[in-house]
């Protein structure tokens, strides 16, 4: 499975943003693929995720009412749509998928087996 992701840049405060992962993969119908993001000197964490072949997705608390995910099925590309954006979501945001997860809520608790190169995305104040 190869994952690109590309859409970062540099925005203002309340600015909106939409990051792309294009998959590469014989076979992902089952997968549940996400969005993870690193900031300076922190940790990695789960932003979001989405499964599949059902649609189902799940967000961390700090992005839910803000940030939405969803698949374009005939482009096998997912989206994570960014709106008002705040400082704090400074970070590069990687793309990743994992054919082991049963849902979306998974891949909070499961590593994911496949990770795609990150996009930074700078928010300033």
């Amino acid at each position: 499975v190869q994952l690109q992701a590309s859409g970062g840049g540099l925005v203002q405060a309340g600015d909106s943003l939409r990051l792309s992962c294009a998959v590469s993969s014989r076979t992902f119908s089952d997968y549940v693929l996400g969005w993870f993001r690193q900031a300076p000197g922190k940790a990695r964490e789960f932003v979001s995720s989405i499964l599949w072949s059902g649609g189902d997705t799940y967000y961390a608390d700090f992005v839910k009412g803000r940030f939405t995910i969803s698949r374009d099925s005939s482009k096998n590309i997912i989206y994570l749509q960014m709106n008002s954006l705040k400082p704090e979501d400074t970070a590069v945001y990687s793309c990743a998928a994992d054919p082991w997860a049963t849902n979306s809520r998974q891949m909070t608790a499961i590593p994911p087996a496949y990770w795609g190169q990150g996009t930074l995305v700078t928010v300033s104040s």
